[in-house]
């Protein structure tokens, strides 16, 4: 604490203007994760598949309570680890509507970053904290709060 400051960490908002650039790459992300969400379901039905076959076949007796306790274990752990998957992929067809939805030259959140700042005696720590960079196609236009 040199001369009566010191440095303290914060939030910095990052806005982004919406163009046609900005609403191509948000729906390319948001396919890709779309895409990805599908294949993980399809690799979780064929995995649990694949489990509750194995169960089944090293047992002498498919039939035996045991097995079948086994088998539902796994039935519920797929349900479970499905239910989760859905719901992302639910999400994601959410945002997706909602970049639709967007109209050029709105500005949107786009994430946070962290930074430092020094702070002394007299310093408003609320203005300190309020900081925001704006940015079009990934070119920064704006910078709220950088003292």
């Amino acid at each position: 604490m040199a001369n009566g400051t010191f440095t303290i960490k914060r939030t910095i908002t990052v806005r982004a203007v919406v163009t046609p650039r900005w609403k191509e790459d948000a729906e390319r992300e948001l396919s890709n994760a779309l895409s990805n969400s599908d294949a993980q379901l399809s690799q979780l039905e064929q995995e649990g598949q694949q489990l509750i076959d194995a169960i089944r076949s090293q047992s002498a007796n498919p039939l035996d309570p045991r097995v079948q306790d086994q088998v539902a274990s796994v039935q519920e752990q797929v349900a479970a680890k499905r239910a989760e998957l859905e719901e992302q992929k639910r999400q994601l067809l959410e945002q997706q509507r909602q970049v639709r939805e967007l109209e050029m030259e709105q500005i949107v959140e786009q994430g946070q970053l962290e930074s430092t700042c020094e702070v002394r005696v007299g310093d408003n720590l609320v203005e300190k904290l309020q900081a925001a960079v704006l940015v079009r196609d990934g070119v920064i236009e704006a910078i709220e709060g950088a003292d």
